[in-house]
Protein backbone atom coordinates (compact mmCIF):
# COMPACT_ATOMS: atom_id res chain seq x y z
CA UNK A 1 0.00 0.00 0.00
CA UNK A 2 1.14 3.48 -0.75
CA UNK A 3 0.97 6.30 1.73
CA UNK A 4 1.22 10.09 1.28
CA UNK A 5 4.64 11.68 1.39
CA UNK A 6 5.89 12.52 4.86
CA UNK A 7 7.91 15.65 4.06
CA UNK A 8 5.25 18.01 5.41
CA UNK A 9 5.41 19.85 8.67
CA UNK A 10 4.62 17.93 11.83
CA UNK A 11 1.42 19.86 12.38
CA UNK A 12 0.20 19.26 8.83
CA UNK A 13 0.88 15.56 9.15
CA UNK A 14 -1.08 15.38 12.39
CA UNK A 15 -4.00 17.19 10.78
CA UNK A 16 -3.98 15.02 7.68
CA UNK A 17 -3.77 11.86 9.75
CA UNK A 18 -6.59 13.01 11.97
CA UNK A 19 -8.80 13.82 9.00
CA UNK A 20 -8.04 10.43 7.48
CA UNK A 21 -9.11 8.77 10.72
CA UNK A 22 -12.18 10.98 10.81
CA UNK A 23 -13.38 9.90 7.41
CA UNK A 24 -13.10 6.14 7.87
CA UNK A 25 -14.81 3.48 9.90
CA UNK A 26 -18.40 3.32 11.07
CA UNK A 27 -20.61 6.38 11.10
CA UNK A 28 -20.83 7.35 14.75
CA UNK A 29 -22.61 10.02 16.70
CA UNK A 30 -21.10 11.84 19.60
CA UNK A 31 -22.10 10.26 22.92
CA UNK A 32 -23.77 13.49 24.02
CA UNK A 33 -25.60 14.12 20.75
CA UNK A 34 -29.23 13.55 19.93
CA UNK A 35 -29.23 11.44 16.80
CA UNK A 36 -27.24 9.43 14.29
CA UNK A 37 -24.96 11.63 12.25
CA UNK A 38 -25.18 11.41 8.51
CA UNK A 39 -28.55 9.68 8.24
CA UNK A 40 -30.13 10.31 4.85
CA UNK A 41 -33.38 11.02 6.64
CA UNK A 42 -36.54 12.46 5.16
CA UNK A 43 -36.65 15.86 6.82
CA UNK A 44 -39.47 18.41 6.97
CA UNK A 45 -38.75 21.54 4.91
CA UNK A 46 -37.00 24.39 6.68
CA UNK A 47 -39.97 26.71 6.16
CA UNK A 48 -42.12 24.38 8.28
CA UNK A 49 -39.86 24.69 11.33
CA UNK A 50 -40.39 26.96 14.31
CA UNK A 51 -37.05 28.62 15.00
CA UNK A 52 -35.73 29.49 18.44
CA UNK A 53 -36.47 33.01 19.58
CA UNK A 54 -32.87 33.27 20.76
CA UNK A 55 -30.39 30.65 19.46
CA UNK A 56 -27.75 31.99 21.86
CA UNK A 57 -29.80 31.11 24.94
CA UNK A 58 -30.44 27.51 23.93
CA UNK A 59 -28.71 24.87 26.04
CA UNK A 60 -27.60 21.34 25.21
CA UNK A 61 -25.93 19.44 22.36
CA UNK A 62 -27.34 18.54 18.96
CA UNK A 63 -26.41 16.31 16.06
CA UNK A 64 -26.87 17.80 12.61
CA UNK A 65 -28.87 15.30 10.54
CA UNK A 66 -28.02 15.49 6.85
CA UNK A 67 -30.79 14.61 4.43
CA UNK A 68 -30.49 12.88 1.05
CA UNK A 69 -28.66 14.63 -1.83
CA UNK A 70 -30.59 17.62 -3.15
CA UNK A 71 -28.31 18.03 -6.19
CA UNK A 72 -28.93 15.30 -8.76
CA UNK A 73 -26.85 14.36 -11.83
CA UNK A 74 -27.23 16.29 -15.06
CA UNK A 75 -30.37 15.15 -16.85
CA UNK A 76 -28.59 14.60 -20.16
CA UNK A 77 -25.43 12.53 -20.16
CA UNK A 78 -22.65 14.53 -21.86
CA UNK A 79 -20.81 12.96 -24.78
CA UNK A 80 -17.03 12.88 -24.51
CA UNK A 81 -14.84 14.44 -27.15
CA UNK A 82 -11.62 12.43 -27.15
CA UNK A 83 -8.68 12.38 -27.22
CA UNK A 84 -8.08 15.36 -25.00
CA UNK A 85 -4.92 16.77 -23.41
CA UNK A 86 -5.30 18.54 -20.07
CA UNK A 87 -3.02 19.87 -17.36
CA UNK A 88 -2.41 17.73 -14.30
CA UNK A 89 -1.69 20.00 -11.34
CA UNK A 90 1.19 18.06 -9.81
CA UNK A 91 2.94 19.49 -6.77
CA UNK A 92 6.08 20.01 -8.84
CA UNK A 93 4.16 21.94 -11.49
CA UNK A 94 1.61 21.39 -14.23
CA UNK A 95 2.10 18.33 -16.45
CA UNK A 96 0.22 17.68 -19.72
CA UNK A 97 -1.73 14.42 -19.70
CA UNK A 98 -3.46 12.89 -22.72
CA UNK A 99 -6.70 10.99 -22.19
CA UNK A 100 -7.98 8.72 -24.95
CA UNK A 101 -10.51 6.57 -23.08
CA UNK A 102 -12.90 7.45 -20.24
CA UNK A 103 -14.87 4.22 -20.12
CA UNK A 104 -13.23 3.11 -16.84
CA UNK A 105 -12.79 6.02 -14.44
CA UNK A 106 -11.33 6.04 -10.94
CA UNK A 107 -11.75 9.30 -9.00
CA UNK A 108 -10.41 9.19 -5.44
CA UNK A 109 -9.93 11.70 -2.65
CA UNK A 110 -10.12 11.90 1.12
CA UNK A 111 -13.57 13.49 1.03
CA UNK A 112 -15.22 11.68 -1.89
CA UNK A 113 -15.46 14.96 -3.79
CA UNK A 114 -14.00 13.79 -7.10
CA UNK A 115 -16.20 10.72 -7.48
CA UNK A 116 -19.24 12.83 -6.61
CA UNK A 117 -18.29 15.24 -9.39
CA UNK A 118 -18.07 12.41 -11.92
CA UNK A 119 -21.43 11.10 -10.72
CA UNK A 120 -23.14 14.49 -10.88
CA UNK A 121 -21.76 15.07 -14.38
CA UNK A 122 -23.94 12.11 -15.33
CA UNK A 123 -21.03 9.71 -15.77
CA UNK A 124 -21.42 7.61 -12.65
CA UNK A 125 -21.78 4.43 -14.72
CA UNK A 126 -18.15 4.85 -15.83
CA UNK A 127 -16.74 4.74 -12.28
CA UNK A 128 -15.04 1.43 -11.47
CA UNK A 129 -13.95 1.91 -7.84
CA UNK A 130 -14.32 4.20 -4.87
CA UNK A 131 -12.64 5.75 -1.86
CA UNK A 132 -13.90 5.32 1.70
CA UNK A 133 -16.12 8.41 1.69
CA UNK A 134 -17.81 8.22 -1.71
CA UNK A 135 -21.50 8.35 -0.88
CA UNK A 136 -23.63 8.82 -4.00
CA UNK A 137 -26.49 6.32 -4.47
CA UNK A 138 -25.15 2.92 -5.53
CA UNK A 139 -21.53 3.72 -4.67
CA UNK A 140 -21.44 0.92 -2.12
CA UNK A 141 -21.48 -1.57 -4.99
CA UNK A 142 -18.12 -0.33 -6.30
CA UNK A 143 -14.86 -1.96 -5.13
CA UNK A 144 -13.13 -0.09 -2.31
CA UNK A 145 -9.55 0.78 -3.30
CA UNK A 146 -8.69 3.19 -0.48
CA UNK A 147 -8.16 1.74 2.99
CA UNK A 148 -7.24 3.29 6.31
CA UNK A 149 -8.54 6.61 5.01
CA UNK A 150 -5.60 7.43 2.75
CA UNK A 151 -3.83 4.20 1.76
CA UNK A 152 -4.38 3.16 -1.85
CA UNK A 153 -4.21 -0.50 -2.83
CA UNK A 154 -2.18 -0.08 -6.01
CA UNK A 155 -2.52 -3.70 -7.12
CA UNK A 156 -6.29 -3.53 -6.70
CA UNK A 157 -6.39 -0.35 -8.75
CA UNK A 158 -4.39 -1.86 -11.61
CA UNK A 159 -6.58 -4.96 -11.44
CA UNK A 160 -9.58 -2.76 -12.24
CA UNK A 161 -7.86 -1.65 -15.46
CA UNK A 162 -8.66 2.07 -15.17
CA UNK A 163 -8.50 4.11 -18.36
CA UNK A 164 -7.99 7.35 -16.39
CA UNK A 165 -7.51 8.28 -12.74
CA UNK A 166 -8.35 11.54 -10.95
CA UNK A 167 -6.87 12.42 -7.55
CA UNK A 168 -6.20 15.51 -5.45
CA UNK A 169 -3.24 13.76 -3.73
CA UNK A 170 -5.12 13.56 -0.43
CA UNK A 171 -4.96 9.78 -0.84
CA UNK A 172 -2.10 7.76 -2.30
CA UNK A 173 0.18 10.73 -2.79
CA UNK A 174 2.67 11.32 -5.57
CA UNK A 175 4.15 7.81 -5.25
CA UNK A 176 0.79 6.36 -6.27
CA UNK A 177 0.57 8.80 -9.18
CA UNK A 178 4.03 7.84 -10.45
CA UNK A 179 3.31 4.11 -10.15
CA UNK A 180 0.10 4.41 -12.14
CA UNK A 181 1.75 6.53 -14.82
CA UNK A 182 4.63 4.08 -15.08
CA UNK A 183 2.01 1.39 -15.67
CA UNK A 184 0.63 3.44 -18.55
CA UNK A 185 -2.46 4.83 -16.83
CA UNK A 186 -3.16 8.56 -17.35
CA UNK A 187 -3.43 10.28 -13.96
CA UNK A 188 -4.81 13.80 -13.56
CA UNK A 189 -4.09 15.65 -10.33
CA UNK A 190 -6.93 18.04 -9.49
CA UNK A 191 -6.62 21.04 -7.18
CA UNK A 192 -7.95 20.50 -3.65
CA UNK A 193 -11.56 21.50 -3.09
CA UNK A 194 -12.43 23.17 0.23
CA UNK A 195 -15.42 25.38 -0.59
CA UNK A 196 -17.90 26.05 -3.42
CA UNK A 197 -15.46 28.30 -5.31
CA UNK A 198 -12.62 25.78 -5.32
CA UNK A 199 -15.14 22.99 -5.98
CA UNK A 200 -16.15 24.79 -9.17
CA UNK A 201 -12.52 24.70 -10.29
CA UNK A 202 -12.27 21.01 -9.44
CA UNK A 203 -15.42 20.33 -11.45
CA UNK A 204 -13.95 22.14 -14.44
CA UNK A 205 -10.73 20.14 -14.20
CA UNK A 206 -12.50 16.78 -13.88
CA UNK A 207 -14.93 17.56 -16.70
CA UNK A 208 -12.06 18.61 -18.97
CA UNK A 209 -10.20 15.39 -18.23
CA UNK A 210 -13.30 13.39 -19.11
CA UNK A 211 -13.64 15.18 -22.42
CA UNK A 212 -16.87 16.90 -21.37
CA UNK A 213 -15.53 20.34 -20.48
CA UNK A 214 -18.75 22.12 -21.45
CA UNK A 215 -20.74 20.10 -18.89
CA UNK A 216 -18.87 21.72 -16.00
CA UNK A 217 -20.69 25.02 -16.43
CA UNK A 218 -24.09 23.33 -16.27
CA UNK A 219 -23.22 21.38 -13.13
CA UNK A 220 -21.61 24.36 -11.42
CA UNK A 221 -24.68 26.47 -12.16
CA UNK A 222 -26.95 23.74 -10.79
CA UNK A 223 -24.95 23.52 -7.57
CA UNK A 224 -24.71 27.31 -7.18
CA UNK A 225 -28.48 27.67 -7.60
CA UNK A 226 -29.10 24.94 -5.01
CA UNK A 227 -26.79 26.64 -2.52
CA UNK A 228 -28.39 30.04 -3.13
CA UNK A 229 -31.87 28.58 -2.71
CA UNK A 230 -30.88 26.93 0.56
CA UNK A 231 -29.36 30.17 1.85
CA UNK A 232 -32.67 31.90 1.17
CA UNK A 233 -34.49 29.22 3.16
CA UNK A 234 -32.08 29.66 6.06
CA UNK A 235 -32.67 33.42 6.20
CA UNK A 236 -36.20 32.81 7.47
CA UNK A 237 -34.76 31.08 10.55
CA UNK A 238 -32.26 33.81 11.45
CA UNK A 239 -33.44 36.21 14.20
CA UNK A 240 -34.15 39.74 13.00
CA UNK A 241 -32.40 41.01 16.12
CA UNK A 242 -28.69 40.89 15.29
CA UNK A 243 -27.83 40.66 18.99
CA UNK A 244 -29.30 37.15 18.86
CA UNK A 245 -27.06 35.97 16.02
CA UNK A 246 -24.93 33.16 17.47
CA UNK A 247 -21.15 33.31 17.50
CA UNK A 248 -19.79 30.07 16.07
CA UNK A 249 -16.40 28.34 15.97
CA UNK A 250 -15.37 25.08 14.33
CA UNK A 251 -13.06 22.87 16.37
CA UNK A 252 -11.35 19.93 14.68
CA UNK A 253 -10.89 17.26 17.33
CA UNK A 254 -8.92 14.02 17.49
CA UNK A 255 -8.77 13.19 21.17
CA UNK A 256 -6.63 10.08 20.90
CA UNK A 257 -3.97 11.94 18.94
CA UNK A 258 -4.23 15.09 21.03
CA UNK A 259 -5.17 17.12 17.96
CA UNK A 260 -7.32 20.23 18.50
CA UNK A 261 -7.42 22.70 15.60
CA UNK A 262 -9.47 25.83 15.06
CA UNK A 263 -10.46 26.37 11.43
CA UNK A 264 -10.53 29.88 10.04
CA UNK A 265 -10.21 31.82 6.80
CA UNK A 266 -9.57 29.66 3.74
CA UNK A 267 -10.51 26.39 5.45
CA UNK A 268 -13.94 26.12 3.82
CA UNK A 269 -15.65 26.45 7.19
CA UNK A 270 -15.64 30.23 6.81
CA UNK A 271 -17.74 30.03 3.64
CA UNK A 272 -20.14 27.61 5.29
CA UNK A 273 -20.66 29.89 8.31
CA UNK A 274 -21.49 32.80 6.00
CA UNK A 275 -24.21 30.70 4.39
CA UNK A 276 -25.66 30.02 7.84
CA UNK A 277 -25.89 33.70 8.79
CA UNK A 278 -23.91 33.26 12.01
CA UNK A 279 -20.99 35.27 13.35
CA UNK A 280 -17.68 33.65 12.42
CA UNK A 281 -15.61 34.22 15.56
CA UNK A 282 -12.42 32.99 13.86
CA UNK A 283 -12.82 35.73 11.28
CA UNK A 284 -13.27 38.30 14.05
CA UNK A 285 -9.83 37.56 15.47
CA UNK A 286 -8.12 37.09 12.09
CA UNK A 287 -7.62 33.33 12.43
CA UNK A 288 -6.19 31.97 9.16
CA UNK A 289 -6.48 28.42 7.85
CA UNK A 290 -6.23 25.40 10.16
CA UNK A 291 -4.10 25.98 13.25
CA UNK A 292 -3.68 24.36 16.67
CA UNK A 293 -6.14 25.72 19.20
CA UNK A 294 -4.82 27.84 22.05
CA UNK A 295 -6.71 28.51 25.27
CA UNK A 296 -6.23 32.24 24.85
CA UNK A 297 -7.63 32.24 21.31
CA UNK A 298 -10.71 30.21 22.17
CA UNK A 299 -11.55 32.25 25.27
CA UNK A 300 -11.11 35.45 23.28
CA UNK A 301 -13.43 34.15 20.57
CA UNK A 302 -16.02 33.09 23.19
CA UNK A 303 -18.28 31.19 20.77
CA UNK A 304 -21.93 30.58 21.62
CA UNK A 305 -21.78 27.37 19.58
CA UNK A 306 -18.90 25.04 18.81
CA UNK A 307 -19.15 22.81 15.74
CA UNK A 308 -17.26 19.50 15.73
CA UNK A 309 -17.17 16.32 13.68
CA UNK A 310 -19.08 13.39 15.13
CA UNK A 311 -16.08 11.07 15.33
CA UNK A 312 -14.06 13.86 16.88
CA UNK A 313 -16.58 14.10 19.69
CA UNK A 314 -16.57 10.34 20.03
CA UNK A 315 -12.77 10.35 20.28
CA UNK A 316 -13.01 12.37 23.51
CA UNK A 317 -15.85 10.25 24.91
CA UNK A 318 -18.32 13.06 24.41
CA UNK A 319 -18.68 16.59 25.68
CA UNK A 320 -17.48 15.82 29.20
CA UNK A 321 -14.29 14.31 27.83
CA UNK A 322 -13.82 17.21 25.42
CA UNK A 323 -14.06 19.76 28.22
CA UNK A 324 -11.77 17.67 30.41
CA UNK A 325 -9.16 17.58 27.64
CA UNK A 326 -9.58 21.29 26.84
CA UNK A 327 -10.78 23.06 30.02
CA UNK A 328 -10.83 26.43 28.26
CA UNK A 329 -13.99 25.29 26.46
CA UNK A 330 -15.80 25.46 29.82
CA UNK A 331 -14.96 29.17 29.97
CA UNK A 332 -16.84 29.91 26.75
CA UNK A 333 -20.58 30.45 26.41
CA UNK A 334 -20.76 27.29 24.29
CA UNK A 335 -19.07 25.28 27.02
CA UNK A 336 -21.24 26.66 29.80
CA UNK A 337 -24.39 25.87 27.81
CA UNK A 338 -22.98 22.60 26.41
CA UNK A 339 -23.97 23.98 23.02
CA UNK A 340 -21.91 21.59 20.91
CA UNK A 341 -23.15 20.56 17.48
CA UNK A 342 -21.64 17.51 15.79
CA UNK A 343 -21.99 16.55 12.14
CA UNK A 344 -21.04 13.56 10.01
CA UNK A 345 -17.31 13.67 9.26
CA UNK A 346 -17.64 12.38 5.70
CA UNK A 347 -20.22 14.98 4.68
CA UNK A 348 -18.88 18.20 6.19
CA UNK A 349 -16.04 18.39 3.66
CA UNK A 350 -17.77 16.54 0.84
CA UNK A 351 -18.29 17.89 -2.66
CA UNK A 352 -20.08 21.16 -3.34
CA UNK A 353 -23.02 19.07 -4.50
CA UNK A 354 -23.64 18.19 -0.85
CA UNK A 355 -23.13 21.74 0.44
CA UNK A 356 -26.86 22.63 0.34
CA UNK A 357 -27.58 19.55 2.46
CA UNK A 358 -24.87 20.41 4.98
CA UNK A 359 -26.19 23.99 5.22
CA UNK A 360 -29.68 22.60 5.77
CA UNK A 361 -28.52 20.21 8.50
CA UNK A 362 -26.52 22.81 10.41
CA UNK A 363 -29.30 25.40 10.10
CA UNK A 364 -31.71 22.99 11.79
CA UNK A 365 -29.23 22.28 14.59
CA UNK A 366 -28.45 25.96 15.15
CA UNK A 367 -31.86 27.59 14.77
CA UNK A 368 -34.39 24.78 15.36
CA UNK A 369 -32.66 22.04 17.38
CA UNK A 370 -35.96 20.91 18.89
CA UNK A 371 -36.95 19.66 15.42
CA UNK A 372 -34.21 17.02 15.43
Amino acid sequence: MLKPRTSRTRAAIALALGLAIALTGCQLSGPNSTGAAGEAAALPPLDSLTPLDDPIAHEGPSTAVVGPPSVTPLAEKPQAELPVTVQSHDRSGDVPVEVTDTSRVLAISLTGTLSDIVYNLGLGDQLIGRDATTSFPGAEKLPLVVTGGHDVEAESVLGLEPSVIFTDLSVGGIDFVNMMRNAGVPVIVVNRSVDPASAEKATEQVAAGLGVADAAAALNQKVAEAIAAKEQEVKRLIPADESKHPRVAFLYVRGGAGVYYLFGEGSGIDTLLKSLGVIDVAEEVGWKGERPMTDEALVKMDPDIILVMSKGLTSTDGIDGLIEAQPSIALTTAGKNRRIIDIDDSLLFASAGRTPDVIDALARAIYAPDSL
